[in-house]
């Protein structure tokens, strides 16, 4: 039997550290929590569920924390999660099955990472990232925030298909910034630090999020300039850069990314979206429709299992766009097809709703002028 070490930091988690380790509940053989400076429940609240609970002085350090926590644990797997991550019920049977089968040739285990979602609960976007590592290989973090988990040793990994989600606890907004990032990339580089690709990409994300748009494109061009990045990561840089041209009002510019993507790889959802809107902003609907299709294509033909995924691109957007496109050319079937498929996403969405209860009557009107005149 494999035994796992649950190994966290936390700090001020008392929403959300219960209902984290609740979800594991029966996988862990060892729980170790560090805790980098709660001032409120949550080192009571761990308490509740192991007995190592240890402190770390918080150093403006992701990694270091977790390099800390990792050296305490003491089984074979060390399994790692954040307090406002959960298992869902299936997913924390995979889990458990897989910790009974786990052979002796695997190293690592990935999993999904649902990190976003829309209103009508659709993720919006999911990463691939190591979760539960063999502790005999020596992995240990690096990058200050969005830290990496690595090992100079070989390893062989497996692909698993469990999800752990991140689930911010009610009332607290997915969409609203928070300045903690930002602020200790700051720090590091106000101190002389100067910051390798991965950290540079993650500044520029953290820039974006607070809206500093201007200030997030020099520091994608830079990560864009090193070579050797993941294809998918590369493409998941420019296609934020593109992103923080058009909110700067540079349009040339973010066709020139969209162009970009093009050099690197076949045409990925959100590229043929920035093509079709291109098409659509010059009321060109068959070009745009080109596009649109295009997006809703099997997503197999361009995405790996380390994708970031944004899912908007590929499943609503098009199929809304698509009904526009299509009833500007006269086409209201197929309109009111891209409308109904649209819905299933958004199922709350006014104004899609709208336009079937349009183009269904516009349909039926046509159907009767048609059967009359056939009278």
């Amino acid at each position: 039997m494999n035994s796992i070490s649950l190994c966290m930091i936390v700090k001020n988690e008392e929403t959300t550290l219960q209902r984290c380790l609740e979800s594991v509940a029966g996988i862990p053989d060892e729980i170790v929590i560090v805790d980098t400076g709660s001032d409120d429940s949550t080192k009571a609240i761990a308490g509740e569920f192991t007995s190592r609970v240890v402190d770390f002085d918080w150093v403006d350090d992701f990694s270091a924390a977790r390099n800390y926590a990792f050296a305490q644990a003491t089984t074979e797997w060390i399994m790692w999660l954040d307090a406002d991550d959960i298992l869902l019920p299936d997913d924390r049977t995979k889990l458990l099955r897989l910790k009974d089968t786990l052979s002796a040739d695997i190293d690592a285990v990935s999993t999904l990472y649902h990190t976003a979602f829309d209103e009508s609960g659709n993720v919006l976007q999911t990463s691939r990232l190591l979760r539960l590592v063999r502790r005999s290989k020596n992995f240990t973090w690096s990058g200050v925030v969005h830290e990496t988990l690595r090992s100079e040793q070989e390893f062989r990994y497996l692909n698993s298909d469990i999800v752990v989600t991140h689930k911010k606890p009610a009332g607290r907004s997915e969409a609203e910034p928070s300045r903690r990032n930002l602020q200790i990339y700051e720090k590091q580089l106000s101190a002389g630090r100067e910051l390798g690709p991965a950290d540079v990409l993650h500044y520029a994300r953290e820039l974006q999020k607070n809206g500093e748009f201007a200030a997030a494109i020099p520091q994608y061009r830079q990560f864009l300039e090193w070579t050797g990045a993941d294809l998918d990561v590369a493409l998941l840089a420019l296609h934020k850069l593109a992103t923080c041209y058009a909110l700067v009002g540079d349009l040339d510019k973010e066709w020139e990314c969209t162009l970009k993507s093009l050099e690197l790889d076949v045409p990925r959802p959100e590229f043929s979206c920035r093509f079709a809107e291109r098409f659509l902003n010059r009321n060109q609907f068959r070009q745009a429709i080109f596009w649109y299709e295009l997006a809703l294509q099997d997503p197999s033909i361009y995405e790996s299992d380390a994708a970031i995924e944004n899912y908007p691109f590929k499943t609503w957007l098009p199929h809304k766009q698509l009904g526009l496109c299509y009833y500007q050319i006269g086409d209201h079937q197929r309109s009111l097809h891209h409308n109904q498929l649209a819905l299933q996403y958004l199922p709350g969405d006014p104004d899609i709703a709208t336009n079937i209860l349009f183009l269904e009557r516009r349909i039926n009107e046509s159907a009767g002028k048609g059967a009359g005149s056939g009278a």
